[in-house]
């Protein structure tokens, strides 16, 4: 049975369709909400990982689109994987009980939702980041 919340997210998440994500998470509950709504939204998901190794490796050999990071995995720092996603160019969001002030102070562009959050958020936030930015108009 799906969730009402993660049921109506499919028609409004076109541009995540056969979007291939990358999901670390070490928490079950969270990570079956996070895949049930990716996979509602039509992505394919990687994963869920719950470990450091598996998810660098991940990273560094995936074919990824997007990611979404746990910021702590059993007190593991996922910051090797999140640098790993951004030299191969490769979106990522944070989720974290910590809040942003958990971020590397050396990396303010990356970005993170704080637990607890709502999926149609998290939805939202891949969607802007896989979306293609907006075109200049042409002059006439």
């Amino acid at each position: 049975m799906t969730h009402p919340e993660i049921r109506d997210l499919a028609a409004n998440a076109k541009p995540l369709t056969a979007r291939r994500v990358l999901v670390v998470e070490d928490e079950l509950m969270i990570a079956m909400l996070i895949e049930g709504a990716l996979q509602q939204a039509g992505c394919e998901v990687i994963g869920p990982l719950v470990r450091l190794g598996p998810a660098l490796t991940a990273a560094t050999e995936g074919a990824l689109d997007i990611a979404v990071l746990d910021r702590d995995l059993a007190g593991e720092d996922t910051r090797p994987v999140a640098e790993t996603l951004e030299a191969r160019g490769v979106p990522f969001v944070f989720l974290t009980g910590y809040g942003t002030d958990s971020l590397p102070p050396d990396k303010p562009h990356w970005r993170a939702l704080g637990k607890p959050f709502r999926t149609q958020t998290l939805i939202a936030a891949l969607t802007a980041m896989v979306a293609p930015a907006p075109q200049p108009l042409p002059y006439r």
